[in-house]
């Protein structure tokens, strides 16, 4: 439930809106370049949507933008119906928002389990006392436990990340990120270096995680998977939305074709 103060002080609670994320006329600008011009879109919860297009079509900067990396210059974004718009990076990764990045950058001298500890014990005061007074209590573990069950990846718990192979990696890197309890996780390029066995392992985990909890923003280039794994399907291009709908729908669109194959080499830098 989420809480809206009326007049008079009076505080109303209403049940969490249908859709965890709204983001409305985003701009997120370099200078005098808008790498993201005026886009819009809804994220309903518990949904898994995709977001594709051609390479330096803004997808980084868009995902910068509702992750708090990058102030976004104009627009407003709304998680779980408050605005968020602005918020730093650490602040919505405390308030369930977080991402993930294309690259792996894992803590090679730690575990796997104790890279996923680092990610599932959120620094305060009261837990740096807690760690003072009870120095075996890890109420990080329960949260590890779920992350590594749920991405499957429990058998390396207690093994280094260089001695895993590319495609345990970045399963390592998902379960980091579900380690936070995330209720909305962007995936930033998932899928980059993976075969196509790995590409369909990963498939079939991210199509579990609604079931626990997790609405999932899906950001790659494969698109086999993004069309076999999402519900729906944002397309951007020169930092403009250009298509959105259902797998199949996007998948005849002619914008989204001319953007994919309509220039040499099938995108654009």
């Amino acid at each position: 439930m989420s809480a809206v103060t009326q007049a008079g002080g009076a505080v109303e609670l209403r049940p969490p809106a249908d859709n965890l994320l709204e983001v409305e006329g985003l701009r997120i600008q370099y200078g005098g370049v808008a790498a993201i011009a005026d886009v819009g879109f809804k994220i309903p919860r518990g949904s898994i949507v995709g977001l594709i297009g051609p390479n330096g079509a803004g997808k980084t900067s868009l995902v910068d933008g509702l992750t708090g990396a990058v102030r976004p210059a104009a627009g407003r974004v709304l998680f779980n119906g408050a605005d968020i718009t602005g918020r730093s990076a650490h602040r919505l990764a405390r308030s369930g928002l977080t991402r993930t990045f294309q690259s792996v950058e894992l803590f090679d001298d730690l575990t796997v389990e104790e890279n996923l500890l680092v990610a599932a014990e959120r620094p305060s005061l009261l837990r740096a006392l807690g760690q003072v007074l009870w120095p075996l209590e890890r109420p990080g573990r329960e949260a590890v436990a779920w992350a590594a069950d749920v991405a499957q990846i429990a058998d390396v718990l207690q093994r280094f990340p260089r001695e895993l192979s590319h495609g345990q990696r970045k399963l390592v890197g998902v379960a980091r990120a579900l380690a936070g309890r995330p209720s909305l996780l962007l995936l930033d390029e998932p899928a980059a270096g993976l075969d196509t066995e790995e590409t369909a392992l990963l498939g079939e985990k991210l199509r579990e995680l609604p079931q626990h909890g997790i609405t999932l923003l899906l950001i790659d280039h494969d698109m086999s998977l993004v069309l076999k794994v999402c519900d729906h399907i944002l397309v951007i291009d020169f930092g403009k939305l250009i298509a959105e709908g259902s797998p199949a729908e996007i998948r005849t669109n002619r914008a989204v074709i001319d953007a994919y194959l309509g220039r040499e080499g099938g995108a654009h830098e």
